[in-house]
């Protein structure tokens, strides 16, 4: 079974990956797609952003990167995925996620919505938060990957503490 797990991944963190990771281990194929928000201004690129995941994610054999725009029922559709996977950190998102998993299937009744609790350790971690750290010259580099951590760090033109 394929499962599709969208967002705008901008950056990738820790929370991110370890999803990634938990869901190959339960799906045969797990599709990571950035979705290209019109309503959103991401820090990284559109191409920065399918970078950093399939560095992150190279590790793992059935991981396939992409992106889209439109609704994530058509792009699920698109490349075969069965289910979308959406990760809950806190009881906070869970209220929104059902929302869009109720429209999700009301537009796709064949598409399946799954929820995997974020790690205990990654919960706090947002991709807002940790623009947030990086833009006051915070270390970053317990929250995302390394090659995130350091685009971060050159896009903010900072330089890593410690160094």
């Amino acid at each position: 079974m394929r499962a599709l797990y969208p967002g705008s991944f901008d950056p990738l963190t820790l929370g991110h990956l370890d999803l990634i990771e938990r869901a190959c281990r339960l799906f045969e194929v797990v599709v990571v797609a950035v979705l290209q928000n019109p309503s959103k201004t991401p820090v990284f690129s559109l191409r920065e952003r399918l970078d950093q995941i399939e560095t992150a994610t190279r590790h793992l054999s059935n991981v396939e990167v992409g992106s889209f725009d439109g609704l994530t029922v058509q792009y699920a559709r698109h490349c075969q995925a069965a289910v979308i996977l959406r990760g809950l950190r806190a009881l906070s998102d869970f209220e929104f996620e059902l929302q869009i998993a109720h429209t999700n299937k009301s537009l796709a009744a064949d598409i399946e919505t799954v929820f995997l609790a974020t790690a205990t350790q990654h919960s706090f971690l947002s991709s807002s938060v940790v623009k947030e750290v990086a833009r006051f010259g915070g270390d970053v580099r317990h929250m995302v990957p390394m090659g995130v951590a350091d685009d971060l760090i050159r896009l903010l033109n900072r330089t890593s503490p410690g160094t």
